[in-house]
């Protein structure tokens, strides 16, 4: 196994370690301080000791909600006996059963408990936002009697209260906010819809015949006494007969309110006119992780390895994933399950999504996260060729191992913004052996000299600055020029100082090393010929693409990047030049102060550069310097905020020394104030002798002492 794959095993590895916390198996004991939670001896959990679901099978099952079989034939049968508990758990208790627990749950508020004090949750009228963040406060007050909430969040403002004594909203709540609304959107609490309650007449025992059925799938007779099915002799209103059928009882507290019928020819059908809800809810007790199954078997199955904190759909899978928003609760008629289920689903923090492996069983995932909400939600994958934990379960190759190593190594559902450093581990081992090259480590800017200190990172930002005429503008051409001969870069440059023609020459004399003109400048080398021209302005053509506002207003920094954008579709570019800041148009939201809307631009280019993969040049003048001395200014003498430091990935000074005895007048310092990507530099400051005849630069004079990080005159 190569050490990616080891480093990728690991990472699961400890995923399902973390998992295999929330998988409950039957008769897990009740937590203290809890009321109203069936007795039972406590027994390992699944997957943490080897043969615990054996072990939980040899223990018996828990007594089913209704009594199991031999009980009352069609009744509901005795709730499960509340185990002891301490004082302190009966208060917990009487303050979980109170009047206002009641009427927050109308109001769609469900709470770990409803004693006195603040509680922060997810406000139910605006979901949190895309976030999902815990935006709503609400406050229980001594006595538990009354409460009030408000959301925090600016563009929702939710607020109210509810009292016990009144029977109806406090006074906080009056004329305040949005209306409350119920999981996913319904406001307020509605109508109480009628439902008509099964009156079975089950047979007394399940026939030979039923439980071979149930045994030739692997289910024992214990698990299906436990989970209550029963057996009738009943009216199929798909074969328009009476038939024998299977029995799964659906109860909700202790009480039968629908019955889904298995019969002949795998057929299904539901009490007519029943309530909704789903299989062994009443199994969760107070669980807060919770697997959801696509169908009866599936759940008990599960219940064969003594995991009882199960539920199933009553209804089976959607052919694929509805598209568009979801629609309103009332309106929501194929997930009315879901919905009526609400207070027990709400109170899960992590629900597994065991649906089937099919294409319907995917889009049932998905439709289910989409209004359990995706942060809670972890899938469950079966192996390949195997449809459902029932499948898993009868085969030989999987077995019981295999349905809880499917549980155990459930994967998070994806969330858009939100990752696990596992999702980039091919990038993370690129980066260790640097395989990506230039994208880790970053290219040489073609000096020796400057490499040991800063080297181009594409995704980068970089604050050039420096006092006037200290060869800012030439020395970014020629690390370009650099750029593009010896890395094949192309560019956007949007010098605004710059007169189209005068940017040319200089690009083309840095290319080809000959001056433009015959001019004192150039001494004693020969100016380009036209031949040379020709294939110099090609050059360039090809390389470097002009960012120009054809207007005399200002250009905003929007408009530049929505052009250099353009440039990365249509040519390719690998780095922007911005020359210089205070060209740009900085008009200014009302309110917004200068260092809020520097970090906000600075902010936009960042993100250009990191979307694109684009290394961008800023260059920014400093403020004016009071009793300015000659030495370099730093990255806070730039004019406008101290963002420009905070936020570049690099910050580079050009400088001349004034002190022509102590370094010479073609010598320019570059001082590196800044690197944020270690890999790539350091801060440090080097030499580059600049050349007059044609722009190009240099590594300095050996002779000549490095300055220190600060340059001379600044220590």
């Amino acid at each position: 196994m190569s050490i990616q794959h080891r480093a990728a095993a690991g990472l699961l590895g400890r995923a399902a370690g973390h998992l295999r916390r929330t998988l409950r198996p039957a008769g897990r004991a009740p937590a203290p301080g809890r009321a109203g939670l069936a007795a039972g001896p406590p027994r390992a959990r699944v997957g943490m000791l080897p043969g615990g679901a054996e072990r939980a099978e040899a223990e018996g099952p828990r007594p089913a909600p209704h009594g199991g079989p031999g009980g009352e034939p069609g009744g509901a049968g005795p709730p499960a006996v509340a185990a002891p508990v301490e004082a302190a758990g009966k208060a917990a208790a009487a303050a979980n059963s109170s009047p206002l627990r009641d009427l927050l749950l109308e109001q769609g508020l469900a709470l770990p408990r409803y004693s006195p004090g603040q509680y922060r949750l997810v406000c139910p009228a605006c979901g949190g936002g895309s976030s999902r963040e815990l935006s709503l406060a609400l406050q229980i007050e001594e006595g538990g009697k009354s409460c009030v909430w408000l959301c925090h969040r600016a563009t929702c403002g939710a607020k109210g209260g509810l009292s016990t004594e009144t029977g109806s909203p406090a006074a906080a709540g009056a004329g305040g906010g949005k209306g409350m609304v119920r999981m996913g959107g319904k406001k307020g609490a509605g109508p109480k819809e009628e439902f008509t309650l099964p009156e079975p007449k089950f047979d007394a025992e399940l026939s030979e015949k039923v439980l071979s059925f149930f045994a030739a799938r692997g289910i024992s007779a214990a698990t299906v006494a436990a989970c209550g099915v029963r057996q009738e002799t009943v009216w199929s209103p798909v074969l328009a007969r009476e038939v024998l059928a299977i029995a799964f009882p659906y109860y909700e507290g202790g009480q039968l309110v629908n019955i889904k019928y298995r019969g002949p020819g795998k057929s299904f059908w539901q009490v007519k006119g029943a309530k909704k809800t789903m299989y062994g809810l009443d199994d969760l007790e107070d669980a807060d992780e919770v697997i959801i199954v696509e169908g009866e078997m599936d759940k008990l199955a599960l219940r064969e390895l003594g995991i009882t904190n199960v539920i199933s759909v009553p209804d089976g899978a959607p052919a694929k994933v509805k598209q568009g928003s979801l629609p309103e609760p009332e309106a929501d008629k194929k997930f009315a399950y879901l919905w009526n289920c609400r207070e027990v689903l709400d109170r899960a923090t992590r629900i597994f999504l065991a649906t089937d492996s099919d294409e319907p069983g995917q889009a049932l995932s998905e439709e289910l996260a989409r209004r359990l909400g995706r942060e809670r939600c972890w899938r469950v994958k079966w192996p390949a060729g195997l449809k459902d934990a029932n499948a898993v379960l009868l085969d030989e190759a999987h077995g019981r191992a295999g349905v809880v190593e499917a549980l155990e190594t459930a994967e998070p559902i994806p969330i858009r913004g939100l990752f696990q450093f596992s999702d980039f581990v091919d990038e993370i081992y690129g980066y260790y052996s640097l395989s990506h090259g230039e994208s880790m480590r970053g290219v040489s800017t073609g000096w020796t000299a400057l490499d040991e200190f800063y080297r181009v990172v594409p995704g980068e930002l970089t604050i050039v600055t420096g006092v006037p005429n200290s060869g800012k503008s030439e020395f970014l051409d020629a690390l370009l020029v650099n750029l593009a001969e010896q890395q094949g870069w192309c560019f956007a440059v949007c010098s605004m100082e710059k007169k189209v023609r005068e940017h040319a020459r200089q690009l083309i004399e840095k290319h080809t090393g000959k001056p433009f003109f015959d001019a004192p400048y150039g001494r004693d080398k020969r100016r380009i010929s036209e031949p040379e021209l020709r294939a110099g302005l090609a050059w360039i053509d090809d390389r470097f693409h002009v960012i120009q506002y054809g207007d005399e207003e200002l250009p905003s920094i929007d408009w530049v990047l929505n052009i250099a954008k353009a440039a990365v579709m249509r040519y390719g570019i690998r780095g922007l030049i911005i020359d210089p800041y205070n060209e740009l148009d900085h008009q200014r939201p009302d309110g917004s102060t200068e260092t809020e809307y520097v970090s906000k631009l600075l902010t936009k280019i960042k993100r250009f550069a990191q979307h694109h993969d684009v290394h961008v040049w800023f260059v920014a003048h400093p403020r004016q310097l009071r009793d300015w001395k000659g030495e370099a200014p730093g990255l806070y003498d730039i004019s406008g905020s101290a963002h420009f430091i905070n936020k570049a990935d690099n910050g580079l000074v050009v400088h001349r020394h004034a002190d022509t005895a102590k370094v010479p007048a073609d010598h320019v310092q570059i001082l590196v104030r800044k690197v944020r990507n270690k890999l790539a530099g350091q801060i440090g400051a080097t030499y580059l002798r600049y050349d007059r005849t044609d722009g190009r630069y240099h590594n300095g004079d050996a002779e000549i002492p490095k300055p220190g990080p600060g340059g001379y005159g600044n220590g």
